[in-house]
Formats: structure tokens, sequence, C-alpha cells
């Protein structure tokens, strides 16, 4: 069977840059700590005032077509993912196959156009309906152009606030793909849940303890029912484990649940045993109560063990480099976390083709997926061309007061005017408003 998987991988990242120690807690009258420590972060991108989700995500598909040499006849479909949409009817994608049009002499006018909504999993789930259209037979031969994109703002004020970001993630998924093999097993956690969600509305309701349990109960749930059709995952399987990463504090929390997970009833739980004893079982216990209280003993014994600290240090850490310093991009979260992995792989000479990655989506709402990937041949000069690292070294640093006019700029209940922070140069850029209330682009050479 043909595999099929990710063969390139763009990131385009908001233009702006805040400092969450240096600017964001001093302003806000925080410990530094609070954000560095408990969160795990450092700074977060935001867009200037000509970005938008259309502009990075177009701009990032851009990057992509042209370092592949590819013309619009060879891509046959476009799906946006988002949950920072601002029309309830017309797709994303229209607006960045449109910009795509400026530059190119051929038109997407065959491809089909879609945009995917469910919360942060949505660019795994368009991966998804990349995938199984190719494994269908139904793409004659074309590729298929997955763009994840999000301003992920939060309302002034809101617990929230220190997670924003912005910025987008292209991918081409294919036949024979470069860089990752998507597996044909996945595994789901789902449920009616009211964690985090935007019922008409820009910034979202959340309620913070709910969310983080929910996140952990669904992840729990998607990792049984991927060993259900895959095999009983240990943590030597996986080279890395990229994780959804709102912030990488939560990924802490995550980590620990799974290694808990595929320990037990292996060689690495009878290592423990002398030290911390057993995990508990439920049937030991007089009640779920009581059960539960057990479990978080345990694992606050497990979380001090050698054992667990080099497992997280050598699978998981590497996941969160990218997202420290850009913030939460929502449906990019998790592909951003991917791309960290494998970049540290290829800065330490890690030989990974062949190896697998460990999947694990989520978005609020609620569901987690989970799926294994291998790493093919082609990878590391694929992670190598992209240019991260320029695009954050040259984002524009903002004091607090031009932060709070970005916010401003960037509400879609308010009408600021904002001078931009820096100059576009090859990018699309936002112009105004149609006849119609719509967007408008251009491309800026």
């Amino acid at each position: 069977m043909t595999a099929v998987g990710i063969d390139a991988v763009e990131i385009w990242t908001g233009k702006l840059r805040l400092d969450l120690p240096g600017t964001f807690a001093p302003a806000e009258g925080e410990d530094p700590e609070k954000y560095t420590k408990g969160l795990g972060l450092e700074t977060s991108s935001f867009p200037d005032a000509y970005e938008d989700i259309v502009t990075m995500g177009a701009n990032a598909a851009k990057r992509l077509i042209d370092r592949k040499g590819l013309d619009p006849q060879e891509i046959g479909r476009i799906d946006v993912a988002t949950e920072s949409a601002f029309d309830n009817s017309k797709p994303v994608s229209t607006y960045i196959a449109g910009c795509l049009e400026q530059v190119y002499d051929d038109d997407f006018h065959h491809a089909n156009k879609g945009e995917r909504k469910f919360a942060c999993l949505a660019g795994t789930q368009a991966i998804d309906d990349a995938y199984n259209w190719i494994r269908a037979g139904r793409n004659r031969g074309r590729a298929a152009l997955v763009v994840a994109t999000d301003t992920a703002l939060y309302a002034r004020g809101d617990p929230g606030e220190a997670t924003q970001g912005a910025g987008a993630v292209a991918m081409l998924v294919t036949e024979d793909p470069s860089v990752v093999e998507l597996s044909t097993e996945q595994g789901y956690g789902s449920a009616d849940e009211t964690d985090f969600l935007k019922p008409n509305q820009q910034f979202p309701s959340v309620d913070g303890k709910r969310s983080m349990q929910v996140y952990l109960a669904r992840m729990r749930e998607a990792l049984t029912d991927f060993e259900s059709v895959a095999w009983d995952a240990h943590p030597d399987d996986f080279a890395y484990t990229p994780f959804h990463t709102p912030f990488p504090g939560m990924v802490r929390k995550a980590g620990l649940l799974g290694y808990r997970h595929m320990i037990r009833d292996t060689e690495i739980e009878d290592a423990l045993e002398g030290r911390i004893g057993r995990q508990p079982r439920e049937e030991a216990h007089e009640d779920r109560e009581a059960y539960e209280e057990a479990i978080r003993g345990y694992m606050d014994e497990l979380k001090g063990t050698e054992e667990y600290r080099s497992w997280y240090g050598d699978v998981i850490g590497p996941t969160l480099d990218i997202s420290r310093r850009v913030g939460n991009w929502y449906t990019g979260s998790v592909h951003l976390a991917r791309m960290s992995a494998l970049r540290h792989a290829a800065d330490n000479d890690v030989d990974l083709a062949g190896r697998k990655l460990l999947v694990a989506s989520y978005g609020s709402g609620a569901q987690a997926e989970i799926h294994a990937e291998t790493v093919v041949d082609g990878w590391r000069e694929e992670v190598e061309a992209t240019n991260l690292d320029d695009q954050l070294a040259r984002r524009y640093d903002l004091s607090y007061e031009e932060y709070e006019g970005v916010h401003d700029r960037h509400n879609h209940d308010m009408d600021v005017e904002m001078e931009e922070f820096t100059r576009p140069d090859g990018e699309f850029v936002f112009t105004g408003w149609g006849r119609m209330s719509e967007r408008k682009y251009d491309y800026v050479e």
C-alpha cells in the first residue's frame, strides 16, 4: 500500500512579539515566573496591522508551493482549519486561493475548498480528510494543501490572555511523502463538553479548571481507543510525542498521564515498584473517590522519578520549543509541536528515519485524536528548508501600550486604525473592505 502523509511544512508567524516576563508581567503586576515556569511561555506572536488569518495562511502556503516548485494544477484540494473565521458562510480557503491566484499564472478553480471547525483539533481533522481523499483514489494524482491558521485572542483581563498567539502552518499531504507517513490507526475520545466555546463571539468563554480536566479525560480515552486498533503503546515506541499545546504547562500534565498509562504492567512499572509501589488498581479500592485519590498520590511520586523525568526530557520537552516563543496557535498548535520535535532532531543530528511519533491532537467541545506517524527519508531536508528562525528574530518587540493597541486592532467589535510596525515585503496583506463587507487582499512585492 502506497504511503500517504505530510510531504512539506511551512510556518508563518505573526510579525509582532510580546515579551511575557519582561513586558506583560510587570504591566499586569504579576510575577514573571507565573509565565515562564507556570505556563511555560516566554513570548507571544501577534499579527501586524495588515496581517490576519488569510494573509498568514496564504503566505505560508505560497512559501510551500514555491519551495516545492508546484503548479496550481498539482493541488486538488485546499482545506483551511481555523477557529478565528470572520464569515459564517464563505470559507477562508476561498480567500487564500484568491490570494494565491494573484501571483500564479494558473488558478485553483478545479480544487475542492473547505473549512474545518472543531476548535484546535480541526487542523488534524483536515489532514485526515486529505489522507482519506487520497486513499480513496479521488485525488487524480493531485496533492492536498492543508492550512491551519489562527489569531488566538482572549478578552482583555481574561486568565487566558497570556497564552495568546497568531500564525499559520501550511502542510502538503501527498503519496510517498518526504516528512512523515500517517498511520491508518486512529484513536478518539469525544464528548459533548462546554469547557471552551465561542457562541457567536470572537473571544472564548473558558472554564479553565474544567478545560484541563476535559483535555486529560479525552486524551486518556483516545489513547485507549488507539491501542484497541493498533498496539499497546510503550514509552520506548516513540521518538517524540507532540501534544496539542495551548501552553507547555498543560502538556506537562498530559505527558505524565500518558506515561503512567503506557508503563502499566510493563518492566518499567516493575522496576519502580520498590520505590513508589505499583499503580493503584480500581478494583482494590472501595469507591471511585478512593481510587482517584490513590492515583493522584502515585502520580506525584511518579513525576519525581528519574525514569519519568528522563523520558519527558527526551520525548516531550523538544516538542515545546516553538510554542514557548509564539504562544497558542489553536489549530496549528500540535503541528508546531511536531515541527519543534523534528527541528530538535535535525539540530542534534538524530537519525529519525523509520522512527515513530505519537501525535496527540485535541479540540475543546471536546475531542482528542491520537495517531502514529513514521518519519521518512527526506524529513531533515524539509525541516531545514523552513525559515522560522529568521521570522522569529525579525519580530517587532511590542511595548505594553502597543500591545493594547494591537489587541484593539484585531478585535472584531472595534474599528481601530493602527500604523503598521513592520514593512511588508513579498507577501499578502489585508487592504480593507469591499462593497459587501468582504475583506480584500493584495500581494506586495
